[in-house]
């Protein structure tokens, strides 16, 4: 499968490179998403098997004061992407975000679920599903949430850094999801990618998370008990971490759909974790 990637150096996208080497990864410098024409223009220029977007513009916080870039590569690139695609007749995957809901409840969210985002990073991204939808290509639309590998920055990362020189910490304890590793996110997407290429009517929105959920506070204890640092976690509620943009306290998201049609199920994160605890060279 000749296959072209949005996303260079980004967690999944360094991933899809260890599982697919011979793809083509376009950095910024290739294809600027704040440019949705250029990234319209790779895909026919190269006219490829299938298409991955593993790039977003993913500043939770700073997307509140700069909606205006989320939105030309959050909303529009994938937009122009999937035109593109559906005019050389290749199927789309994008990969979209838990931040489309609202976290209500304490339910699983359902692909079918309305969305309802709490920020300029969910409505973004929300409305980056809806355009890509709206032009009628082959596509794939899997949401996933709270990823994390070796690379890049993330969650994992940042508690073994915090922990470096301090042995307690207060983590948020009232937010509940599924961490996914990034490894599995890309594997999800190849598969996904390769059954759309032999079946476009599987074109729709699908749910992809690590099992078994947990609290972020949750994620931390096993973050140092696999790294064999003795570090003291105590769980604070989200009003006591206020940030810029509004976080979902429910990121639950039911993947039945997703296992049952591409026989992709939840990966467990803490095999994930422990590999990526691994890589880093800090497994106890």
């Amino acid at each position: 499968m000749k296959l072209l990637v949005f996303g260079q150096t980004g967690q999944v996208a360094r991933a899809l490179a260890r599982l697919a080497p011979d793809a083509v990864f376009l950095g910024r410098d290739q294809a600027d998403l704040t440019d949705p024409a250029a990234c319209a223009r790779a895909i026919l220029a190269a006219r490829p098997d299938a298409v991955i977007n593993a790039a977003a513009y993913t500043a939770v916080d700073k997307a509140e004061t700069d909606e205006a870039t989320a939105h030309l590569v959050n909303a529009l690139a994938p937009e122009a992407m999937a035109r593109a695609c559906a005019e050389v007749g290749v199927p789309l995957v994008h990969i979209s975000t838990d931040y489309v809901f609202d976290g209500a409840g304490d339910s699983a969210f359902l692909p079918t679920d309305p969305v309802a985002p709490l920020g300029a990073y969910g409505r973004t991204k929300a409305e980056g599903e809806a355009r890509l939808r709206g032009t009628g290509a082959t596509h794939g639309i899997l949401r996933t949430s709270w990823v994390f590998s070796p690379d890049g920055s993330n969650f994992v990362k940042t508690m073994l850094r915090l922990s470096e020189t301090r042995d307690r910490l207060t983590v948020v304890g009232d937010q509940v999801g599924g961490p996914t590793p990034a490894a599995a996110i890309a594997q999800a997407c190849m598969t996904i990618a390769d059954r759309l290429r032999e079946g476009p009517a599987l074109s729709g929105s699908y749910h992809f998370s690590g099992a078994p959920d947990t609290s972020w506070a949750g994620f931390a204890r096993a973050i140092f008990e696999l790294s064999g640092r003795k570090v003291e976690v105590v769980d604070i509620p989200t009003a006591d971490y206020p940030t810029p943009a509004r976080r979902p306290l429910n990121s639950r998201l039911d993947c039945t759909t997703t296992e049952a049609t591409f026989g992709l199920a939840r990966p467990d994160w803490r095999a994930g974790l422990r590999d990526a605890i691994s890589d880093l060279k800090v497994l106890a």
